[in-house]
């Protein structure tokens, strides 16, 4: 069977069911349909006060276009959990439209390792999405309009940059004229999960840091330079109304009945790519062990995780699971496909991982053409370069597959004290396990934008150094005479490479980061830095998925994968 003819074919329990299972009861949330549900904003307060779990981060290495299957791997390890006795809920992102009608599809997991009920979780859901959009083109509605009825706070019209938002692939809104009655200007569109209203959402543990957070969006400047923030144009209010229900954690369950936590859903490689604070600290105050997942590689959501989200939520991970395949390892081996030069990959972001003085568990997501001699190639060179490896099966085997993973997994986080986070910065050492000093973040908060990327070039990318454009040296100019000179950095740059160029594979050196240009998102606290090819509104392919999509008279969805 297929992904979703697994999904169809699943016995799903009501969702009451599943919650109370974990110890949440009826009155602490709101049924979307038999097998869906929304916490309760009381349910989330009371949920988060005693963080009792063991937090897992799960990342992976670079991707091939199709993906490694994290989401996957997370949930069998999850379920691998639960079967040794556990209690273990995952806390992962909501699916995009974009990816699901493009090419790279949704994002429940896959085979006997889902959320479910995966065709609802991977569309409209309960609405977090729309909600988003409407919030965020509230704010672009209620700019223009201040325009048309005067411009009283005397915005500088060339110098706005907050654009539309559309939860879709399409390309011809990358660039578009606006024209409001009185006066014409250029902007565009960004796909919602590259919002700063979704990184707003996911770094808002509760209503009153959300608004007070929309409140700290900065649109444009007024014409003495200084900021012109969403609070001056009287709009979040509205906004905070139309996000008042998407700020709470959703309930779903996994093939296997389990409990999982699925909301927010920046993108990995443009946006923060993590869960929400919300969710994570709900399923730390009702399990032994939350999973959660960085989008794509370690280098992008698994660094913004650990550098971002952990310093703002105020703890790190007690263990870190990097997901291996190998088509990917082979992928990175170029023309020749070499398991040896595609490793270098692999051990690129084992350090990487390493740095944070965090246990890290190589895991391979085993595909079942996987060749056997691979698979021993790997195990035994992984631990030959002293990184812990475990086989995973989570597409054919669920939680059975995963047991062994998951019981390393567990004894790693046992020798953990990463829930207390260092300010003294980490210092590269070879090798390095970590686990026993505590999480440190690369960098601190009072170093500078410079100091930060820099730390990132070095530690991460292993580039060279940085490159601004005039555009992105501007506005660096006026975002530190503006005061936001010291945010932490939310890099946007190609998932494929560790560099900024996809076609760069496996451990590329020599090469620099070459940043095109700089995006404040106060409201959500970081910078974006846009480098080298990367779009904030992707396109679809020549023969996107949507073409083989579609549904039958009885109401069964087929082609969603």
């Amino acid at each position: 069977m297929n992904n979703l003819e697994i999904a169809q074919a699943a016995q799903l329990l009501p969702i009451a069911e599943v919650a109370k299972s974990v110890g949440i009861q009826p009155h602490q949330f709101d049924q979307y349909g038999p097998f869906m549900g929304k916490l309760t904003s009381e349910a989330v307060e009371s949920l988060s006060k005693v963080q009792r779990g063991k937090l897992i981060l799960v990342s992976a290495m670079s991707p091939t276009p199709a993906g490694e299957g994290k989401t996957t791997t997370t949930i069998g390890l999850t379920q691998g959990l639960q079967k040794l006795g556990h209690i273990a809920v995952s806390a992962t992102r909501e699916p995009a439209l974009g990816p699901i009608f493009g090419m790279k599809g949704g994002a429940c997991g896959g085979g006997y390792s889902q959320v479910l009920p995966m065709e609802e979780i991977n569309l409209f859901f309960t609405g977090d999405f729309p909600a988003v959009a409407a919030a965020h083109n509230l704010l672009s509605a209620m700019l223009d309009n201040h325009l048309f009825q005067g411009n009283e706070l005397e915005i500088d019209v060339d110098s706005i940059s907050w654009p539309r938002t559309l939860d879709m692939n399409d390309r011809a809104l990358r660039s578009i004229l606006i024209h409001n009655g009185k006066q014409e200007r250029s902007s565009g569109f960004v796909i919602a999960p590259a919002s700063e209203i979704m990184a707003i959402l996911c770094m808002s543990p509760d209503l009153i840091s959300l608004q007070a957070n929309l409140n700290n969006i900065v649109v444009a400047r007024n014409k003495e330079g200084k900021p012109i923030t969403a609070r001056q144009l009287k709009a979040t209010g509205a906004m905070a109304i139309l996000l008042k229900n998407a700020i709470r954690p959703n309930l779903v369950q996994t093939i296997e009945n389990g409990l999982a936590l699925v909301h927010g859903g920046p993108f990995g490689n443009i946006a923060h790519g993590c869960s929400s604070l919300a969710a994570t600290k709900v399923g730390l105050g009702i399990a032994d062990f939350v999973l959660t997942e960085g989008g794509f590689g370690s280098d992008l959501g698994g660094e913004k995780f650990l550098n971002i989200v952990c310093p703002r939520q105020g703890f790190g991970p007690n263990a870190i699971v990097l997901v291996v395949t190998i088509r990917a390892i082979r992928h990175h081996g170029g023309d020749s496909g070499s398991l040896e030069s595609g490793f270098e990959n692999v051990a690129r972001h084992f350090r990487h991982l390493s740095s944070y003085h965090v246990p890290v568990l190589v895991v391979l997501n085993k595909r079942a053409d996987d060749p056997l001699e691979d698979i021993e190639w790997l195990a035994d060179t992984c631990r030959t370069h002293g990184m812990p490896f475990e086989l995973a099966d989570p597409w054919s085997g669920g939680g059975q597959g995963c047991l062994e993973a998951a019981k390393a997994l567990a004894k790693a986080c046992q020798s953990s004290s990463a829930l207390e986070i260092s300010e003294e910065r980490s210092q590269e050492s070879e090798p390095l396990q970590g686990g026993k000093e505590g999480f440190r973040p690369l960098y601190t908060e009072g170093d500078g934008f410079e100091e930060k990327l820099q730390v990132l070039c070095e530690k991460v990318y292993q580039a060279d150094g940085f490159e601004l454009s005039e555009s992105a040296e501007n506005t660096l100019r006026w975002l530190k005479s503006a005061g936001y000179g010291d945010l932490p950095i939310c890099i946007a740059k190609t998932q494929y490479s560790f560099s900024d160029d996809p076609a760069l594979l496996s451990a590329p050196t020599g090469f620099i980061i070459h940043v095109r240009e700089l995006r404040l998102s106060a409201g959500a606290g970081f910078i974006v830095v846009v480098c080298g090819p990367i779009l904030l509104m992707p396109g679809l392919g020549k023969h996107p998925s949507a073409e083989t999509m579609g549904i039958n008279s009885d109401g069964t969805v087929f082609g969603l994968f």
